[in-house]
């Protein structure tokens, strides 16, 4: 069973359809909407300040999410797909980016809607990804815009497969397929 801790007064609110694998950690100020899943060595470290995770979301295995006392918060929307070692450090995602594998946003960037972090890449704090874009490189810099149309659709297919992994872990329920 995952570790979720209280701290502070703050209690994670977490749906109740929402994945954690056993040795995630969610601590603190956390709210996670439904439909996520958050996977095997995920951290979610509300203790200093607040962290708000949208409807759909994958935080995927070894990912770090913290932020910075009483100055930054994470908020990420909904469709969101946040890598293998991602580390987000009180910045904002919106719907359906992607931030890829071993990538770093720190303090203040903003990944704009649809936008993609290209894995590996280090998003500096205060940094503006606009919508559909992609950004990679360290430091991250934009490469090219996304199609709106071509991105969502990705992006929604990826957040809807890890629906799919996270049903394998369920005990009780039948393997469910998404096409």
């Amino acid at each position: 069973m995952a570790l979720i801790k209280s701290v502070r007064g703050f209690t994670p609110e977490i749906a109740d359809d929402v994945y954690l694998a056993e040795n995630a950690t969610i601590v603190g100020d956390v709210v996670i909407g439904e439909g996520c899943s958050v996977w095997f060595n995920a951290v979610l470290r509300g203790d200093v300040n607040s962290i708000r995770i949208g409807k759909h979301c994958n935080i995927q295995d070894g990912s770090v999410l913290h932020t910075l006392y009483q100055k930054s918060t994470i908020e990420i929307g909904d469709y969101v797909s946040v890598g293998h070692n991602v580390t987000i450090h009180g910045a904002k995602v919106c719907d359906y980016a992607l931030v890829g594998m071993g990538s770093t946003l720190l303090d203040g960037a903003v990944i704009g809607e649809g936008a993609i972090v290209a894995a590996g890449s280090l998003v500096l704090g205060k940094t503006q990804v606009g919508p559909y874009e992609v950004w990679g490189g360290v430091p991250a810099k934009f490469i090219k815009k996304a199609d709106p149309e071509q991105t969502n659709e990705i992006n929604r297919k990826i957040a809807h497969n890890y629906a799919m992994y996270a049903s394998w872990y369920n005990e009780d329920a039948e393997p469910q397929h998404i096409d």
